[in-house]
């Protein structure tokens, strides 16, 4: 498993890198995650090495959540003047995301679901 955490905090190091040399305008971490889906079509050692560590962060992805809820709690000020702004892409990414999930969710599972 903690060659999987490794494998993941290497990707995310390279996605930084190449974010930064090339000067694209996309969060590290995200070119870091494209790196590894690449990776992962190409090549079974990742997944088979990567699934344990990804499968346990899964597990407690609310953890991870939490202090971004803080920090806009403890900096509400900051963000107040910008309210309008955050409850309607919230909301609008919300009823977004779940009919584009749900029909990801039919397609990769077949005529089953």
């Amino acid at each position: 498993m903690l060659d999987g955490l490794l494998i993941l905090l290497v990707f995310q190091l390279a996605g930084e890198a190449l974010v930064r040399w090339l000067g694209l305008p996309l969060p590290g971490p995200v070119a870091g995650m494209l790196l590894l889906l690449v990776a992962l079509l190409g090549h079974s050692f990742f997944s088979d090495r990567v699934a344990p560590a990804a499968n346990i962060l899964i597990r407690h992805l609310t953890l991870l959540f939490f202090p971004i809820g803080v920090g806009i709690v403890l900096q509400w000020d900051q963000y107040a003047p910008h309210a309008d702004a955050l409850v309607l892409a919230i909301g609008a990414g919300t009823l977004l995301a779940l009919p584009l999930v749900a029909g990801l969710l039919r397609l990769m599972l077949g005529k089953n679901a």
